[in-house]
Order: C-alpha cells, then structure tokens, then sequence
C-alpha cells in the first residue's frame, strides 16, 4: 500500500512581509497616539485598538493555517486547518478523472486558499501557493483541484492507484 502525505503552509515571504508591515504600521501608530487615547473612555480605547487586535488574529490565522493531503487506498483526503476539523475524503468510486495540471491562481480563482471559481467549469480549489495542483473530476460533475509543491512524488502516487478510478467507469 502506498501512501501520499504532503503538508503546506502560507508562508511565501510576501505574505510575511506583509502582515508584518501592517503590524508596525498600526502598532506605531497606536503607539504615537497612545496618550490620546489613554484619555478616551473604555470603549473608544477598544476602537482604537481593534485594528492591532485584527492584526494580530490575521496573524495567528495565517500561521495556522495549513493544507494537508493523504492519498492511499480509500481515495484522496485533505484538510484545510483550522477550517476543516478533519479530513474530507474523497473515494476512488467517486472519481471519474484524476490528474496533476498547471492552474493560474488569480486567472482561475481569485489567489490561493478556499477559492470557488468564478468560471462554472473550474469548481472549488484548496492551495496555499504556486501553480501546479491535483485536478479531480467527480463522477456528479463536480470539479475540485487540490494544489501541491510535490509534483513528481505525487504522479507516482495517482499512477499506482489510477486502476481504481478507471476500473470504477460504468
């Protein structure tokens, strides 16, 4: 039995840099201003501290978040942590097409994560960067692409267990 496990995060420089500007900016800015609203009553000092609390959540959500896929004999299964509790599978009887495609994360969903498509034929899509994913065609039509950075350990595994997708075609 062979077994496909890949882990991936958002942690692209880009996105780092990013919430960390925010973070000085509003934190400096709150700082600078911090004796005016030391004056302000209770909740207009909550008011003015949302913004680093928002931050700060983003933050933590973005460190957290992660994308895990496990391929094995029962079929395909991902979670999107902490979104999904537990792993969603996918059987291989369900599946009528099964294969490893370039995708354009903008063009196609509008960026990386949980994107739904804004093209009726593309479906759902669960990435956290670049551009190559795991297209999956299901037998009711529905359309899910599963976004991955190891390409070549991953067709190896879709090719072990590709009898099962076509021994299921009726």
């Amino acid at each position: 039995m062979k077994v496909y496990l890949e882990k991936q995060r958002f942690n692209q420089p880009l996105v780092i840099v990013g919430l960390s500007i925010a973070f000085i900016v509003i934190g400096f800015s709150t700082m600078k201003e911090w004796e005016t609203i030391a004056q302000n009553s209770f909740t207009e000092k909550i008011g003015t501290l949302s913004g680093l609390l928002i931050i700060i959540l983003v933050s933590l959500l973005f460190l957290n978040l992660n994308l895990k896929t496990r391929i094995d004999e029962k079929g395909i299964y991902y979670q999107y942590k902490p979104l999904h509790f537990s792993f969603r599978l996918i059987t291989w009887e369900s599946i009528s097409k099964c294969y490893i495609r370039n995708y354009n994360g903008i063009s196609e969903y509008g960026g990386w994560g949980i994107k739904f498509s804004f093209r009726k034929n593309s479906g759902r899509a669960f990435t956290t960067k670049g551009n190559i994913g795991l297209q999956i065609e299901l037998k009711d039509g529905r359309k899910i692409l599963i976004g991955t950075q190891k390409k070549e350990e991953l067709q190896r595994v879709i090719n072990t267990y590709q009898h099962k997708i076509t021994s299921n075609e009726a």
